[in-house]
């Protein structure tokens, strides 16, 4: 049975077979994207066999004007979602060697506060759930094998998710909360196996099978198809889309025996307007059978724009707005029109160090917030962030 497309999903796919498209999130070498306000990292802390070690400490404060919990009970934010709270957030380790040609590998690791977020089915108590546990405070993020034979690579194991604009590592991001799409319109890791094929130094096509979204044992007996592609015909401009489908419980935790088809399309273009200037733009339109009530299928979709300015080599600015459509509240437990708009400042007096302060103001067509006595509901959330981070 073929379900008909919503016009927007119709116009991005034709958008980007035309343009060519990408996976923003790729461990497996897509072509570069235009320079963006991301900081270089430093060289590896060390390198053995070919395997480079490198990683961050990432530590913050975070003040929220509400509880930091939407009326369904659900964290109305990713990461930051206490209302005041001195959080340590992650430190990440990475160990990789992804040769052009030969084998190779990838294992990150995190521990802090962030990894009971990111926690994988599988690896946490089934029916609490990642947020819900006894304090999980370290998760294997990303554990594959990899070969390469430019100019395919195969990689096999955990792996982060292709779609989206932003990443679980912070110092990939260029604000300190994340959006509302990559908390809520799509996955974070997938366990599978992953195949690249590199046409060109402009483009990439992927292709793959997992367990789903965030599992790591499966939840259900179905895969999960992912494919992908990269496109960068310039150096100022780069276009990325992925999609992911298959049966998905509705609910994990508690485990569902509802099953049905759930479907997700991720775009992301990203351009560079002048030389300190970028603008990323992501959309994201997603659907599952049996979430809605009454057993019909459940729909959302968001779009992020992010403006980055690079004020020399010490400063920069970066904005973000966001509209997200949880159409039968099944991604956040509320049928919600969900927009924010968040401006950070970030400052590196030095190469490995980078301090991010952050004001956002975020605003729902429904009273879906609660205020700070975890009882109240409002329309509103502000929130201040002030953020550190170490790489090495």
């Amino acid at each position: 049975m073929h379900n008909k497309l919503p016009p927007a999903l119709t116009l991005a796919l034709l958008a980007a077979c035309m343009l060519g498209t990408g996976a923003a999130r790729a461990q497996t070498a897509p072509p570069a994207p235009p320079a963006d306000a991301t900081p270089p990292a430093p060289p590896p802390l060390f390198s053995i066999g070919g395997f480079d070690l490198t990683g961050h400490i990432d530590a913050a404060y975070t003040h929220l004007s509400g509880s930091g919990k939407f009326v369904s009970g659900a964290n109305d934010r990713v990461f930051d979602f206490r209302h005041d709270d001195v959080i340590f957030h992650a430190l990440d380790l990475q160990l990789a060697k992804t040769p052009d040609s030969g084998f190779g590998g990838l294992l990150e690791v995190n521990a802090g506060k962030d990894a009971d977020t990111i926690a994988s089915y599988g690896t946490i108590d089934k029916n609490k759930g990642p947020a819900n546990g006894a304090n999980h405070y370290f998760d294997v993020t990303q554990a594959y094998l990899y070969y390469g034979a430019a100019p395919f690579s195969v990689i096999a194991g955990k792996f982060v998710t292709l779609a989206g604009a932003e990443v679980i590592k912070s110092d990939g991001d260029t604000n300190y909360s994340r959006s509302i799409l990559f908390g809520y319109a799509i996955p974070f890791t997938h366990t599978g196996v992953r195949a690249t094929w590199k046409m060109s130094d402009a483009l990439s096509l992927i292709a793959g099978v997992n367990q789903g979204w965030d599992a790591v044992q499966d939840p259900n007996s179905d895969k999960t198809v992912e494919l992908g592609a990269t496109f960068a015909p310039s150096k100022t401009v780069s276009l990325a889309a992925s999609y992911y489908g298959g049966k998905e419980l509705v609910t994990n935790y508690p485990k569902s025996s509802a099953n049905g088809m759930r479907n997700l399309f991720d775009v992301v273009g990203t351009f560079t307007l002048a030389e300190p200037l970028t603008l990323v733009v992501n959309y994201d339109y997603g659907d599952q059978e049996q979430g809605a009530a009454g057993g019909g299928k459940a729909k959302w979709q968001g779009l992020a724009a992010y403006l980055n300015y690079q004020l020399g080599e010490q400063w920069r600015i970066s904005a973000r707005a966001e509209y997200f459509d949880d159409k039968d509240g099944y991604r956040t437990g509320i049928a919600q029109k969900w927009k924010e708009g968040t401006l950070t400042l970030a400052y590196m007096p030095m190469k490995p160090v980078e301090v991010r302060a952050e004001v956002r103001r975020d605003k729902s067509d429904k009273d879906a917030f609660l205020k700070s006595d975890g009882a109240t509901p409002t329309d509103k959330q502000t929130s201040f962030g002030l953020e550190v981070l170490y790489k090495f």
